[in-house]
C-alpha cells in the first residue's frame, strides 16, 4: 500500500481530492531502489489542465521504457491545497509515488504559456528548491524547461538549471547517460552542467551573460564557460513512425479538459500565417503514417475505455492521407458508440462532408478562425482565405444543416486600421445574409454567428516578432469600434460579439518578448501573491503593474515600440531552422500585404529544409 502524502483530514477540505492521490489506471509504478535516475514530470497549472497535454504523455511514455528511469507526474496544487501545505509544511510531491519533489534527479517543468510563469515559482517553493540556480546543490533536483515558450527562455533563466530546445524525443537519453555517468563517479553539479551544455540542443543559461545598450536593448549576448555553444539548434524528430508513443496514457478519475485518445497525425503546418509561432518553430511539416495511426486508435481505445478519437496537429485537412483515415476511423468505430473529433479543420467541401458524418448537426456549432475581417489584413498576416473561401464555406455548411458559427479574429496586428476593425462585424453580417438566402423551409431554425476577438501578441521567431503592441486603453478602444459597428449590422439580432481581456495581453506581451531583466518583475509578483494568471477570476493585474513599478521594469520598453530588424534580439542564439533573413523578408511583405504561398505549392526558402526531410522533400525524391 503506498502512503498518501497528505492525511485523511486534508482530502476532505479540499475541491477535487482526486487530483492528489495517483493510482489512476495505465499509472506507472516502478522500484525507486532499483532505477538510477528519477524524474519529475510538472505542468505547471491544475491537474484537469495538465492531464490533457499530450507532450507530458509522450516524454513520460518514453522516459518509463527505460529501465533505469521512473518519471512520475506533478502538477501545480490547487490555490485551496496550497494554503494548507504552506500552513502544515507539507512538501510538493509526485502523484505515483507521493515522494517529495525534492528527493528526485530532475525536475522537467513543461512551458506550454506564459501565463504560467508564477506557478513555476509556486513548484519551486512547495518543493523546497532555490528559486536561484546558482543556490542550488546535489541535494536538489536539476530543474529542466521544455515547451513551446523555451524558445524565449530569457524571463527564466534565472530559475532553471537547463532547457531543453526542440522535440524531448531526440537527446533525452544521451542526457540522462552523462547524468549517471557523472554521479556515478562523484562529480560535481556544475560539472554536469557542463557536459549537458556540450549536448546539442541544450541550453544552460547560467553559463552566459549580457550586457544591455544605453537605450535598453542588447548590446552583446555571449557565452562564459568553454563548454557553452554559442548557437543552440532545435531538436527535431524527422522520422514520426520511428519515435515511441504513449499507447496506455493514464486515465483520469476526474473529468479533464481533453478526456480523450489522442492521435498526433503530424507536425508541423505547411500555411506561413505570419502571426503564429508555432507555425515556424515546428517546421517541417513531417507526418505520421496512417497505418501506424490506425493501429494507436485501436490500441488506446483499448487501454482507456475512452468514448472519442481526436486528431492532432496544427492544421488537420493538410493532413495527406486525412480522408483515408477519417473513412477508417468512421466505418470502424462509430457504430460502436465511439466519437470522432477533428479539430483544426480548414472549411471545405471535403471537411464538411466528413463531418456531417461524425457531428450531430443540430448541437454542434462550426468554427472558423479568418482571424482578420478584411481581404488586405488577411493577405497582412498570410492566413490564405478569401472572403469568397469562407462565405463557400458557411454557405455549404448552412445548406448541409449547420446553422451555429463560431468565428475568431484579432485585433491589434500590425498595419491595422479602423476600416479593417469594421471589417470584422461586416463579414459576419454577410456570413448571416449567406444563411438567409436559404428558403425558409430549408432553414434549421434561425441562424446563430457568434464573433470572438483575441488582441494579438507577436511572438518570438514570427515574422510578426518586430511589431508594436498598444496600452490597455488603445486595446479597449479596438473593440469599442467593433462592438459599435456591430450594432450598424442588418442581422444584428443573428449575431454576438466576445472580446478577450486586454489587462492580460499586456503582460503577456511583456512575458514572450522579454529578456533576463523581466525575471525580476515575475518574481516580484508571485512574492505580491500572483498564482494561476492563466485563469480569469485569480488574475490580478493591480499586483502584477505594482510588480513592475517595484522593479523599475519598464512595460513600454517591451510593449510599446516596433523594434528595428537589426536589433539583437533575446532568442537570436537559438537556431530553429527558419532564418531570421527569411523572417524579415516576411515582415517586409507583411506590411505590402504580399502573400506567400504554402510550403506544398511552392518553397519559400524558410531554411528547415537543411534538415533534409517532411514536406521539404515531399514529391522530390
Amino acid at each position: 500500500m503506498r502512503k498518501l502524502a497528505l492525511n485523511d483530514e486534508i482530502l476532505m477540505k479540499i475541491e477535487k481530492p482526486a487530483r492528489y492521490i495517483g493510482g489512476e489506471v495505465n499509472s506507472v509504478y516502478k522500484d525507486k531502489e532499483s532505477v538510477d535516475i528519477r524524474f519529475a514530470m510538472c505542468f505547471p497549472d491544475v491537474y484537469e489542465i495538465g492531464m490533457s497535454h499530450l507532450g507530458m504523455k509522450i516524454l513520460c511514455d518514453m522516459f518509463n521504457r527505460r529501465d533505469d528511469v521512473w518519471c512520475e507526474r506533478v502538477f501545480s496544487p490547487w490555490i485551496d491545497l496550497d494554503k494548507m501545505m504552506r500552513e502544515e509544511k507539507i512538501p510538493l510531491f509526485a502523484l505515483e509515488s507521493q515522494d517529495p519533489v525534492k528527493e528526485f534527479d530532475f525536475l522537467g517543468i513543461t512551458i506550454q504559456y506564459e501565463m504560467c510563469y508564477t506557478n513555476i515559482l509556486q513548484i519551486l517553493e512547495l518543493s523546497g528548491i532555490p528559486f536561484d540556480t546558482a543556490d542550488r546543490t546535489w541535494a536538489d533536483p536539476i530543474v529542466i524547461g521544455g515547451g513551446p515558450c523555451v524558445y524565449n527562455p530569457e524571463p527564466l533563466a534565472d530559475f532553471f538549471d537547463l532547457f531543453y530546445i526542440g522535440e524531448g524525443e531526440t537527446v533525452y537519453d544521451r542526457l540522462f547517460d552523462v547524468y549517471k555517468e557523472i554521479r556515478g563517479r562523484g562529480g560535481s553539479r556544475k560539472e554536469f552542467l557542463e557536459a549537458a551544455a556540450e549536448i546539442e540542443g541544450i541550453y544552460v543559461p547560467a553559463f552566459y551573460e549580457v550586457t544591455y545598450q544605453e537605450d535598453g536593448t542588447i548590446r552583446d549576448f555571449y557565452p562564459v564557460n568553454a563548454h557553452a555553444k554559442s548557437v543552440i539548434t532545435k531538436q527535431v524528430v524527422m522520422d514520426m513512425d520511428e519515435i515511441t508513443y504513449p499507447e496506455k496514457p493514464v486515465v483520469p478519475f476526474i473529468k479533464v479538459t481533453q478526456d480523450r485518445v489522442v492521435l498526433e497525425i503530424m507536425r508541423g503546418c505547411i500555411r506561413g500565417c505570419r502571426f503564429c509561432q508555432a507555425g515556424m518553430i515546428y517546421r517541417p511539416t513531417r507526418e505520421r503514417s496512417v497505418e501506424q495511426l490506425k493501429q494507436y486508435a485501436y490500441s488506446m481505445l483499448k487501454s482507456t475505455g475512452h468514448e472519442e478519437i481526436s486528431l492532432s496537429s496544427l492544421s488537420s485537412s493538410d493532413y495527406s492521407q486525412l480522408k483515408e483515415l477519417v473513412e477508417f476511423l468512421i466505418e470502424e468505430f462509430q457504430g460502436k458508440g465511439i466519437n470522432i473529433s477533428l479539430p483544426s479543420l480548414r472549411i471545405d467541401a471535403f471537411s464538411l462532408d466528413v463531418m456531417e458524418k461524425v457531428q450531430d448537426i443540430r448541437k454542434s456549432s462550426l468554427t472558423f478562425a479568418p482571424e482578420a475581417g478584411s481581404q488586405r489584413m488577411r493577405n497582412v498576416i498570410n492566413k490564405g482565405l478569401t472572403e469568397e473561401m469562407i462565405l463557400e464555406g458557411a454557405g455549404e455548411a448552412f445548406e448541409g444543416g449547420w446553422n451555429k458559427v463560431k468565428l475568431y479574429f484579432m485585433l491589434g496586428l500590425p498595419s491595422e486600421t479602423e476600416e479593417d476593425m469594421k471589417a470584422i462585424p461586416e463579414l459576419a453580417d454577410k456570413i448571416a445574409r449567406r444563411y438567409y438566402e436559404i428558403p425558409k423551409d430549408q432553414r434549421n431554425g434561425k441562424c446563430q454567428i457568434t464573433t470572438s476577438t483575441s488582441f494579438f501578441i507577436p511572438k518570438p521567431f514570427t515574422p510578426f516578432q518586430w511589431a508594436k503592441m498598444y496600452t490597455n486603453e488603445e486595446y479597449i478602444a479596438k473593440a469599442a469600434v467593433v462592438k459599435h459597428a456591430f450594432q450598424e449590422q442588418l442581422n444584428k439580432k443573428s449575431l454576438k460579439y466576445h472580446w478577450h481581456d486586454a489587462e492580460v495581453t499586456v503582460l503577456e506581451g511583456v512575458l514572450a518578448r522579454g529578456d533576463r531583466r523581466v525575471g525580476r518583475v515575475i518574481r516580484e509578483a508571485y512574492r505580491l501573491g500572483c498564482l494561476y494568471d492563466s485563469w480569469g477570476d485569480l488574475f490580478d493585474n493591480e499586483k502584477w503593474m505594482q510588480a513592475f513599478e517595484n522593479t523599475g521594469v519598464d512595460i513600454g520598453f517591451y510593449n510599446l515600440r516596433e523594434r528595428s530588424v537589426d536589433e539583437t534580439l533575446p532568442w537570436d542564439f537559438i537556431d530553429i531552422g527558419v532564418t531570421k533573413e527569411f523572417l524579415k523578408k516576411e515582415w517586409e511583405r507583411a506590411l505590402h500585404a504580399e502573400v506567400t504561398p504554402n510550403c506544398r505549392m511552392r518553397c519559400s526558402g524558410c531554411g528547415v529544409a537543411k534538415w533534409k526531410g517532411g514536406v521539404c522533400i515531399e514529391g522530390k525524391n
